[in-house]
């Protein structure tokens, strides 16, 4: 059924099945992934006597398969019934758990690395499942408040998540510390139990996974907004990429700071993401009204955070920047995921999914494969300023993206000439 079809009277979010479920499964899910982050860390620092190889190995293992998987992760997310898919997802999770204890009492402790990469495996066929539940079931002027929820619950756990984990590892260990972890995986998915049933298009199951690949590409080429999308996600994750291995050096070259006072900082920028969440909850019909602006104005506000941190000799200003920088992104992220729920068709929100977030994810790698070369053959502040002038180029382009009133998430598709598919109407 069409969203111009639903009536207007329709109940509060907080009251929709759907938006209760997945709320609470990605609540339950943040907890399990602190307390995988910070357990498997601490567990691989003690095995290989704070080896920084092998801890770097935890985050090429949970980025990789970003590359490898989002894509076909999205495709077959697409093909299948997404209330099984987030079952399933967090099933698989929780056995894999199950499969590493048995693994650790055998002595094969290294197994703990393959919990990193089957939970990142597993998370790029179940997030794009969850955009399209939103997609299907939430009705479209309340997916913005949505959105903003969710986003405030993953900020949330920017700030307590290592706090929790540290706690569950230090008391139970690793052993048990992976129990909790499974627990909360088959909790998720039993919960999710509650979803309603939707299954595919028969356009989708006529067609081949190779069939559907193509087409996703063709979706994004031909949406003009998606093309423009896919140019920002890769200007920001390549400044992202050049400043982040090199936050700490703010701290040592121009604060004067020791690095372990980092952790300050990173908790001032969560702070300033669930404070960022919060404000877009509560501004999220004006927020979708005026996006274009807040999407410009946000990217201009983060390009000039940049500039003044690295400027900056005194710390509270620096925390100032880092906190006015969690703000921006919590609205940036918002109006993004808004946006793209509302614009893209459902069938096709995994594929989109798949092929945009390797963007900003290849950007962060290729960034951070470039600052320390950066740095050492120009300067900190060059580096910094260089990553500025991407995010400052990224708020430029914004500009040519269209956010009209009403948008249908039909939006260009006929008259890109896409399959017949893309004439159905919107879920």
């Amino acid at each position: 059924m069409s969203h111009s079809s639903i009536p207007h009277n329709h109940p509060p979010l907080w009251r929709n099945r759907v938006f209760q479920i997945v709320a609470f499964a990605d609540l339950l899910q943040q907890l399990a992934i602190w307390t995988r982050n910070i357990a498997l860390l601490f567990y691989v620092m003690e095995m290989t006597g704070n080896d920084p190889v092998a801890v770097s190995l935890l985050t090429m293992f949970e980025y990789l398969p970003i590359f490898i998987f989002s894509f076909i992760g999205g495709t077959f997310a697409d093909r299948w019934n997404p209330k099984k898919t987030v079952i399933a997802g967090d099933t698989l999770s929780a056995a894999s758990i199950g499969i590493i204890m048995l693994c650790m009492m055998s002595g094969l402790w290294q197994a703990v690395f393959v919990a990193t990469i089957v939970s990142a495996v597993v998370s790029q066929f179940s997030q794009p499942s969850s955009s399209i539940l939103f997609k299907k079931h939430v009705p479209e002027e309340q997916v913005g408040l949505a959105v903003s929820i969710t986003q405030g619950l993953m900020s949330i756990f920017v700030i307590v998540g290592p706090m929790i984990g540290t706690a569950i590892y230090t008391t139970l260990g690793i052993q048990y510390s992976l129990f909790v972890l499974m627990g909360l995986f088959l909790f998720a998915a039993f919960i999710q139990l509650g979803l309603p049933s939707s299954e595919r298009s028969l356009e989708v199951a006529q067609s081949t996974v190779v069939q559907d690949m193509v087409e996703g590409f063709r979706y994004v080429k031909q949406n003009r907004n998606l093309v423009v999308i896919a140019a920002i996600f890769t200007l920001i994750g390549l400044a992202v990429g050049i400043i982040q291995p090199l936050d700490v050096y703010i701290l040592i070259e121009r604060l004067g700071l020791d690095k372990e006072n980092l952790q300050w900082f990173y908790a001032v920028s969560g702070i300033g993401m669930l404070l960022g969440g919060l404000l877009a909850a509560a501004l999220s019909s004006r927020i979708q009204r005026f996006a274009k602006t807040v999407m410009f104005l946000g990217l201009l506000i983060l390009a000039a955070s940049i500039v003044f941190e690295v400027l900056s000799r005194w710390a509270l200003v620096t925390a100032s920047m880092r906190f006015f920088v969690g703000i921006t992104e919590a609205f940036l992220q918002i109006v993004l995921s808004t946006f793209m729920i509302k614009l893209v068709h459902a069938d096709y929100i995994g594929r989109t999914n798949g092929i945009l977030a390797p963007l900003m994810t290849g950007g962060v790698l290729i960034g951070s494969g470039a600052a320390g070369l950066l740095m050492s053959t120009t300067s900190l502040m060059t580096t910094f300023f260089i990553s500025a002038a991407l995010v400052a180029a990224a708020a430029c382009i914004s500009l040519r993206l269209s956010f009209p009133s009403g948008l249908s998430t039909n939006e260009s598709g006929t008259e890109a000439g896409l399959p017949k598919k893309e004439s159905l109407p919107t879920a």
